[in-house]
């Protein structure tokens, strides 16, 4: 991609999402994930109603009597995206491929967390960690981000999420918002990552995938190249029955994602390049209100 085509297009991102993160998801980003970092402030007597989960037992047993630690919402956030930019990514059946429709939901949880007064960090990978970019603040930091979407050209073409969020785990020692970007299209087991990456985080899955993954057209023998593999397939896609076994395929894979992000308590939210973003992204900040 040219310099000024890239530039051009981050530009047109820009605009969008600052429009989008200021009037419409300033207030659902700050209800469905601002108060997920409470910070602890105190001690007091416990009250009536009181959580019985918030009770400090040591100044419980020095004092004689029920205290409850008091928490309140941090001023500031971090938030990191998990980008994917494997080579599936560059897929695109419609006038939008994978990667700008990713770079499109990324920029606009960036804006929003800026907002907030949030800093926001990025790392990218393929079958390995690609690039980690620190948490800042600022416009500056996210256009960085999103030219590095749009333009990044990775050392791997593989995925493998559970690099990612071992990576997370490990490397983010504070508790963080974290945006786990991809399409999911991985054969490597991934679950219990997801389980620990959730535990010390607070983990949500945003799959983005071309609606023509869903299904085959009956267009005659067809050849496939599989991107993150550089192989080549001929199908034929006129057979009812290649068909059956693909759809079969399809059904089968987005159950057993969606049975991994329940069993982690992972929200999530599907995103096709044909559908409106926005749509899905409101319908999860308000499940988790």
């Amino acid at each position: 991609m040219e310099t000024s085509e890239l530039l051009q297009k981050v530009r047109h991102i820009e605009i969008k999402a600052r429009g989008l993160s200021r009037n419409i998801f300033a207030g659902e980003y700050h209800s469905a994930f601002k108060g997920r970092g409470m910070a602890f402030s105190e001690v007091r007597e416990y009250q009536y109603g009181d959580d019985l989960r918030d009770i400090d037992w040591n100044v419980t047993a020095r004092y004689n009597r029920p205290y409850v630690k008091v928490f309140e919402e941090e001023r500031e956030l971090t938030v990191m995206l998990l980008i994917d930019v494997s080579e599936s990514q560059s897929f695109g059946s419609t006038s939008i491929v994978k990667r700008d429709m990713v770079a499109q939901i990324a920029a606009t949880l960036a804006f929003s967390a800026i907002q907030n007064n949030d800093k926001i960090g990025v790392i990218f990978f393929t079958d390995k960690i690609e690039k980690f970019i620190p948490p800042k603040k600022g416009r500056k930091h996210i256009l960085f981000i999103i030219r590095e979407i749009l333009g990044f050209t990775p050392g791997s073409s593989g995925t493998e999420i559970d690099q990612a969020l071992r990576y997370m785990t490990n490397g983010i020692k504070k508790r963080c918002t974290a945006f786990l970007i991809s399409d999911f299209i991985d054969s490597h087991d991934y679950k219990h990552a997801l389980r620990i990456a959730n535990r010390k985080h607070d983990l949500v899955a945003i799959q983005v995938y071309d609606a023509l993954s869903t299904r085959l057209e009956s267009v005659g023998l067809m050849k496939v190249h599989d991107p993150e593999s550089d192989k080549d397939t001929w199908i034929d896609t006129s057979s009812k029955k290649t068909r059956e076994q693909y759809r079969t395929w399809w059904t089968r894979r987005q159950a057993e994602m969606d049975v991994a992000f329940k069993q982690s308590r992972v929200d999530s939210v599907s995103v096709s390049t044909e559908d409106d973003y926005v749509k899905s992204l409101l319908q999860l900040f308000q499940q988790r209100r």
